[in-house]
């Protein structure tokens, strides 16, 4: 669900105490660890981090009017949400790269489950993250590697021949055998 919410501030205004207490703790980890170029913002309706235009101009590239993505902290429905773009963009192959490895095994390390997606982390209450490995992930992609993933990603994708990584078309469904029968004996 997106906050319709200009400001940082307006936005953990709008939650639940205890998501408050959660994402401003959470929130804290990224500006103590963050390189200093970074900066937050309100962005896709939830907290963003982002690589300013006055460090990348050609912003975005899906929309170059938008700075280039880093991270963000969102209040969904039924959990809080971080989305880790340096852990999904090192994986510029479609392997696991060594840096979502180590971030995998040292959160397994913490007892804790790790309930993720591409680059989103699910949590329902801030005892699920553990903190220590949240902050090294960040310290692990400054701005000059996050440009240089996206660079990367960027480039392969040029050269990908058109199409590629997309899902073939789906096969049309087979009618069942009774059916095709059926079809058969009336003409």
């Amino acid at each position: 669900m997106q906050s319709k919410a200009a400001t940082v501030a307006e936005y953990l205004a709008e939650l639940p105490p205890d998501r408050r207490a959660a994402l401003e703790t959470v929130r804290n980890v990224f500006l103590k660890n963050m390189d200093k170029g970074l900066q937050e913002r309100m962005a896709y309706g939830m907290i963003g981090y982002s690589v300013p235009h006055s460090i990348y101009p050609a912003g975005y590239h899906c929309d170059p009017s938008m700075p280039l993505p880093y991270a963000g902290l969102a209040s969904q429905k039924n959990h809080m949400s971080l989305y880790m773009m340096g852990l999904y963009t090192s994986c510029i192959d479609g392997k696991d790269s060594e840096l979502l490895r180590w971030f995998r095994d040292a959160w397994t390390k913490t007892g804790r489950k790790l309930d993720m997606g591409r680059a989103c982390i699910r949590f329902k209450k801030l005892d699920d993250l553990p903190l220590d490995v949240l902050a090294e992930a960040i310290r692990r992609v400054p701005v000059k590697k996050c440009i240089e993933q996206h660079e990367a990603i960027l480039t392969m994708s040029k050269r990908a021949p058109a199409g590629a990584g997309k899902k073939p078309p789906a096969k049309p469904a087979r009618k069942p055998a009774r059916i095709a029968k059926k079809a058969t004996k009336k003409k």
